[in-house]
């Protein structure tokens, strides 16, 4: 092994320093987004993920065509409490599976549906990693993965991004909406042990994982000092469809 040799930043993730971290983090709005919850993060969040939504429906019309025939169940991975699903998924699907492995959080998810008279949209709760869940085939309409990629080595994302393809149904997409950095490199946190990636970065892994990118944005809005954060909309490649 070569001593001079450079590691890349998500060679130091842990996925047990992660559970440690997010188990002691307060299952709450402001826990999950890191202290921003009284900030207008969460509602300016929000009102940005409903609106890439629905401009994907509009764009694509066999995303649309797809729910219709087969169903819009979705997946919201890193699920958290359940914010995204209550808040942003719910107005979409019909029901919702949401992965989410820190106990907690998970435990909260239901809490936090039943406040808003959506129970009738949960769907199974998955205490799993992300490099662990092996979705059913076929299932989902869309799978959701929001401030959560980040807690995936990049050999392991691309597998759980591969893996996600059994699970879409015709037509189905991915999205993704994550921090990106503001240079060309990838940063580790230690604190989460995490890594905010590089916008390169998430469309190279897209690229290997077998997926193509539809469309992105950048949010606005968002309070000062944040990372910037992307939405992206992922299509199977052709010759994986």
């Amino acid at each position: 092994m070569n001593a001079n040799k450079i590691e890349e930043p998500d060679a130091s993730i842990s996925y047990t320093d992660a559970i440690d971290y997010w188990t002691g983090v307060p299952a709450t709005v402001d826990g999950v987004l890191g202290g921003f919850g009284h900030t207008t993060l969460p509602r300016t969040d929000v009102k940005g993920s409903i609106a890439f939504l629905k401009r994907i429906l509009r764009l694509y019309p066999d995303f649309e065509e797809s729910g219709k025939k087969f169903g819009t169940r979705g997946c919201d991975v890193g699920a958290g409490i359940g914010r995204v699903t209550r808040d942003v998924l719910s107005k979409f699907c019909s029901k919702v599976d949401l992965v989410e492995p820190v106990v907690p959080f998970a435990n909260q998810i239901r809490i936090e549906l039943e406040s808003k008279n959506l129970l009738d949209k949960l769907g199974d709760i998955r205490q799993v990693g992300m490099q662990d869940f092996t979705p059913e085939p076929e299932r989902y309409w869309f799978i959701w993965c929001q401030w959560c990629l980040g807690q995936l080595k990049d050999v392991h994302l691309v597998e759980f991004l591969r893996r996600c393809k059994a699970g879409l149904q015709k037509d189905g997409l991915i999205f993704v909406k994550e921090n990106n950095t503001s240079t060309l490199m990838d940063e580790f946190d230690s604190t989460d042990s995490s890594v905010t990636r590089a916008d390169q970065s998430f469309r190279r892994i897209f690229d290997q994982a077998g997926f193509e990118l539809l469309q992105t944005e950048i949010q606005q809005g968002l309070p000062q000092g944040l990372y910037p954060v992307r939405s992206y909309a992922l299509r199977l490649k052709k010759q994986d469809s």
